[in-house]
């Protein structure tokens, strides 16, 4: 075994592909398990509103003046660290202020001509405070944050790969080892079920789960790996069926070993090449399948960030001069997809897997 690990690192190693792919799913799993530690805007979902910002340039500068939330409760580290800060500061742009005894003086942040003028008075123990705040990929048409909501929505895609797949397999697996050990009535019941399954377009079979489950973030994880564990039960059953008259399997059956300790401990860990692959192939089609729920606006519901959201909540602006709004989700999109598709071209090479 550990020659067999020793000689697929070599192998993978020496693929200049595979490792750039594989460099990229690592730091796209790092953003979005650090996302509210990385992103500008550590709120609940980085969705503070700042109208009268909205649809700034990358690299857009104000002003912003922070009073505390008087309505701050306490928040551990692990539920902020998770979920983000549910009780953020108040935040308002302004364009410019002055201090004059104990009161801040300062003007609100307006496009137009007819400026506001306010004052507030300054509490030595929760005083305001005015800071520069640089939106570096400027702002979408509510005035949130851009880059905070990209780096946030990375955690929708990311995860329900790992779900959507984990849920594939364990349903693909169960059933597509059931189906090819045991055969005869089992194997055609199993097998018409697929079959069905299958001739069901996935993305209307997806929306007919997610109708029927409602809209939400845990029913698309739910409804996308019911729809996938049906690739992942054919190989499997056509893996097993190849290996179950192997000699060895035959002397497990001699010795007495119950079936399911032959399909667990004998026959599945020599078949999980293939499953390795296709595995990664359904997490990008996961992705992909996420992605066009949400444009749909049955996916993750506001003001959950998501890639596919993002896209469909700003694909008018591809005509009105601010496509990079669109354009950037859209790309790290496509990068995602391409290095999982990439990452499992490359698995199938190294373990010399059939297709």
């Amino acid at each position: 075994m550990l020659g067999l690990s020793i000689s697929f690192f070599k192998k993978f190693k020496n693929n200049l592909t595979g490792i750039i792919s594989f460099c990229f799913i690592v730091f796209i799993a790092l953003t979005s398990t650090f996302a509210y530690i990385i992103a500008p805007d550590s709120s609940q979902y980085a969705n503070q509103m700042h109208l009268s910002i909205h649809s700034k340039p990358p690299g857009f500068e104000t002003l912003m003046l922070v009073e505390p939330n008087q309505y701050k409760k306490r928040q551990s580290f692990f539920n902020r660290f998770f979920f983000g800060d549910k009780y953020p500061d108040n935040e308002t742009p302004i364009s410019s202020y002055q201090i004059k005894g104990n009161k801040i003086f300062y003007e609100i942040y307006n496009n137009s001509f007819n400026s506001e003028k306010q004052a507030i008075e300054i509490s030595l123990k929760n005083s305001p405070y005015v800071v520069k705040k640089t939106y570096l990929m400027g702002t979408d048409k509510f005035g949130r944050d851009f880059l905070s909501r990209i780096i946030v929505g990375s955690r929708i895609s990311f995860c329900i790969g790992f779900i959507a797949v984990t849920i594939s397999l364990i349903l693909g697996i169960f059933f597509g080892s059931l189906a090819g050990y045991f055969g005869g009535k089992l194997d055609s019941i199993i097998m018409w079920i697929i079959n069905v399954t299958w001739s069901i377009p996935t993305l209307l079979l997806v929306i007919a789960i997610t109708l029927a489950l409602g809209k939400g973030f845990w029913q698309v994880f739910i409804a996308v790996g019911m729809t996938m564990w049906v690739e992942v039960a054919r190989v499997v059953r056509g893996e097993v069926i190849n290996i179950k008259g192997q000699q060895y399997i035959t002397a497990a059956r001699a010795l007495g070993f119950t079936d399911f300790r032959i399909i667990f401990r004998h026959i599945l860990p020599n078949i999980m090449a293939p499953v390795i692959v296709i595995s990664a192939a359904n997490f990008a089609g996961a992705i992909l399948i996420e992605s066009g729920l949400s444009f749909l606006g049955i996916g993750a519901q506001p003001p959950i960030s998501s890639w596919g959201a993002m896209i469909k909540a700003h694909y008018n602006d591809i005509i009105l001069g601010k496509a990079y709004l669109a354009i950037i989700p859209g790309m790290c999109i496509m990068m995602l997809v391409m290095s999982f598709m990439l990452i499992g071209n490359n698995l199938r090479d190294i373990l010399d897997v059939k297709t």
